[in-house]
């Protein structure tokens, strides 16, 4: 395992970067070009993961980094949900909408453990800290 230096680093940040672009390709299609409010909300929700993460990554404190990062999956959830309107209303095909939202499960799990690895660090230090005041 590669040490993690930098945002584009984090698996979490890389797959999201994935969405975005399945999302902006769908954007594309014919059949969706009319629906601009739509489609400017589901860009909006998917760049928002990516520059949760990348920001949580970019925090000196765990509290503001995990806040980030609670985001980013929050940002997820939104996504998955404009993607339901999108199949409901016959915009993207059941298929279309299966690979979307696989890769956007893939993202919410890899982001939960940006969340968890974050929590357990915030332990570790909490712990640390209450050692040495003993």
């Amino acid at each position: 395992m590669s040490k993690i230096e930098k945002f584009e680093d984090l698996s979490a940040w890389q797959e999201a970067r994935k969405l975005v672009v399945l999302i902006y390709k769908i954007c594309k299609k014919e059949s969706i070009k009319h629906e601009y409010d739509l489609i400017s909300q589901i860009k909006r929700s998917a760049i928002s993961i990516m520059a949760n993460i990348a920001e949580g990554f970019g925090r000196y404190s765990l509290k503001e980094s995990k806040q980030f990062y609670t985001n980013a999956r929050g940002s997820v959830t939104e996504t998955q949900s404009h993607l339901y309107v999108f199949k409901d209303i016959h915009i993207i095909t059941q298929d279309e909408f299966d690979e979307i939202y696989k890769q956007a499960i893939l993202v919410h799990k890899l982001v939960n453990g940006l969340i968890s690895n974050t929590i357990r660090q915030q332990d570790t230090k909490t712990h640390e800290s209450n050692n040495t005041k003993t």
